[in-house]
């Protein structure tokens, strides 16, 4: 069991509608337990009804991205985090390996918005993570120490501290495959490590860091009681209320 306390959040991506977006909010809302903190992460436009439907719950709203151009400016097609916050949004997931890689977002490009969402109130889900070309070539580390390193260069560590961590292989994104609890626990324990030896012990004992890549209910209390992971950051399985509840109610079991 994590002593910093667990955390679960749930990235739809590009999924659902509206409606499907508030009563699915809804269904989560209704199972929430106190002990776990959660969040659901819907699309910008579904981010209204979402929150509509988790007023009063113990769920926060999240976002999946912010801008890295501050609160305003001519940015087309962009979101401002001081945006986010207006509509009820207290998380934003960043760094995402879908954006880095489809989207060319570069380890700096993240660490803007790092600074964007935290100055505006948010508290960031910081995704870091290695292709599957790069942990065959031995890279994990030096690509997730090089990612999260891009952040604290830029923000401090202090950053790391009001955020949230999310170490998602690339390669177990959507595609069934987990790596061994093992292998999980290396790099969480890596992290935790390489933060200490920087910063301290007190300093990396406090940040939570949580696992993302084709989390289910059958998998998560394996994971969830691997030494360093508190929490997840759960894909497919967060769009549907009974498996996300079903990871959720694992941590009981962890």
């Amino acid at each position: 069991m994590s002593d910093r306390g667990y955390f679960v959040a749930g990235n739809w991506k590009m999924h659902g509608s509206l409606s499907r977006a508030a009563s699915l909010a809804a269904d989560v809302a209704g199972r929430a337990p106190q002990a776990v903190d959660i969040a659901v992460c819907p699309s910008y436009v579904h981010l209204a009804a979402a929150g509509q439907a988790l007023q009063g719950s113990a769920v926060g709203l999240g976002a999946q991205d912010a801008s890295a151009s501050g609160e305003q400016g001519a940015f087309t097609g962009q979101v401002s985090a001081s945006m986010l916050v207006e509509l009820g949004c207290e998380y934003v997931i960043l760094g995402h390996s879908e954006r880095r890689g489809l989207l060319a977002e570069s380890d700096d490009t993240v660490a803007k918005k790092v600074e964007c969402a935290q100055a505006a109130g948010l508290t960031p889900i910081i995704c870091v993570g290695e292709t599957l070309a790069q942990r065959e070539d031995a890279q994990t580390e030096t690509v997730v120490i090089t990612q999260l390193s891009a952040v604290i260069e830029r923000c401090g560590v202090a950053a790391l501290k009001s955020a949230l961590l999310a170490y998602e292989p690339v390669w177990a994104i959507g595609t069934g495959l987990v790596p061994t609890t093992e292998e999980i626990g290396n790099v969480h324990g890596f992290i935790r490590a390489e933060l200490a030896s920087r910063f301290g012990a007190e300093t990396a004992d406090a940040i939570r860091i949580l696992y993302g890549g084709s989390v289910k209910p059958g998998n998560a209390a394996e994971i969830f009681a691997t030494n360093d992971v508190d929490g997840a950051l759960v894909g497919g399985a967060s769009l549907k209320a009974d498996d996300f509840n079903g990871i959720i109610t694992a941590l009981g079991a962890a």
